[in-house]
């Protein structure tokens, strides 16, 4: 039996890549797009193997919380199922922490932030 797609789960920076999605998750996963606000891309050196030979750099990109209404971050609204986000969930660690947060449009969904509470670094 094949679970249903009950978790929201925004994408932004590598994961927008329909490649790493299908990695990822097992399947092409197809998404609206949405923004989170009071959030701003910012970048971060940590050692994602599952990252390794994208662009050759140790720089990887992270939602960093500024709490500014004027920043946005755009991406994608998916809908997964608890196996996908788990999968997510792998893919994203160590250099991530899963929050939640409300979107621009309205929906509450799960996102991948930087883990710390300081601004941006670039």
């Amino acid at each position: 039996m094949t679970q249903a797609a009950t978790e929201r789960l925004f994408v932004y920076a590598l994961l927008l890549r329909d490649d790493l999605r299908a990695d990822t998750f097992g399947r092409r996963v197809t998404g609206e797009p949405d923004v989170l606000p009071g959030f701003r891309l910012g970048y971060t050196a940590f050692d994602l193997p599952q990252a390794h030979g994208i662009d050759g750099s140790r720089r990887h990109p992270v939602a960093r919380r500024t709490g500014h209404a004027s920043d946005k971050l755009v991406g994608e609204l998916l809908s997964v199922t608890p196996a996908e986000l788990e999968a997510a969930d792998e893919y994203a660690s160590p250099g991530y922490r899963r929050i939640s947060a409300v979107l621009a449009s309205g929906h509450r969904a799960w996102v991948y932030v930087h883990p710390d509470r300081t601004g941006i670094a670039d």
